[in-house]
């Protein structure tokens, strides 16, 4: 990340929205007023875009996009990919067992499969898992993906993606998801391409939308997360979008998290207007 911070101090001694080129790895970096992020005074908060063929980030708030916070929801992504290489899943279709008890929303107070527990943000539900995945592992695993900076111990094995001190940024969120998308990442091919199928969440003709939501609420502040990746024939775009409300959160928020990536994605002329 070292060479990443000289170019975003480069950026803010540079008035004018020019691209800036580090001639080191040849990376660009264009700072980038997102009209849905800018004009909405509600939410503060970074839209970070890579354009995978041309090596290229696209942000509103690059030093923002430099901060760890807490994963939340989006930690679905190699948590399912742990538990779909080690055999606690088979694949989407397996069954997540309901144990009656009340859950914090009614989708979630059924059985569900693996896809819909992702989709879903199924909580209860990979807290099971990772209770059965055990801490060992998971550092193991979570290490050799390089998924930041996770703290995870016996007491807070099921819950430490949604509180306490594990934290990544929106430039290493784009670095894993790049890595799954190359099969970079140390999981079986099968695994791999469960998982891919797992993930779309729009799918046509002209592109493959693969994403996850995430939010935390850590010391009473929220914080909302858009993850994922966009294939077209002719390029990939990755983007990673995190935002917290401009004073008290409101459930807007959670829409706006999705809205505001695939509104910058326009803009871009990434996805159609």
């Amino acid at each position: 990340m070292s060479r990443i911070k000289l170019v975003i101090i480069t950026l803010l001694l540079c008035s004018c929205q020019n691209t800036i080129k580090n001639n080191v790895n040849e990376i660009l970096y264009t700072p980038y007023s997102f009209q849905s992020i800018s004009e909405d005074d509600s939410i503060k908060g970074s839209i970070l875009i890579y354009d995978l063929k041309n090596n290229h980030y696209y942000s509103n708030d690059f030093d923002w996009a430099q901060v760890g916070r807490l994963p939340a929801s989006t930690f679905k992504i190699p948590h399912t990919l742990i538990a779909l290489d080690l055999g606690i899943v088979r694949n989407e279709n397996t069954l997540l067992k309901w144990d009656g008890k009340k859950r914090d929303y009614k989708i979630w107070q059924q059985d569900l499969t693996l896809k819909q527990a992702f989709h879903y943000s199924c909580v209860p539900c990979y807290q099971e898992i990772a209770r059965k995945i055990g801490v060992n592992r998971m550092n193991k695993i979570v290490n050799s993906f390089e998924y930041g900076t996770m703290n995870i111990h016996a007491d807070n094995i099921d819950k430490f993606w949604l509180t306490g001190n594990s934290e990544i940024s929106q430039f290493e969120q784009i670095d894993f998801l790049k890595r799954l998308y190359l099969s970079k990442l140390p999981i079986s091919k099968n695994t791999e391409l469960i998982f891919k199928e797992l993930f779309i969440v729009n799918q046509n003709n002209n592109f493959t939308l693969r994403a996850k939501t995430g939010l935390s609420i850590n010391n009473e502040k929220h914080n909302g997360w858009y993850v994922g990746y966009l294939e077209r024939q002719d390029n990939v775009y990755f983007f990673a979008t995190n935002i917290s409300p401009n004073g008290k959160y409101q459930k807007t928020l959670n829409k706006k998290r999705k809205d505001i990536t695939i509104n910058a994605l326009k803009q871009l002329n990434i996805l159609p207007q």
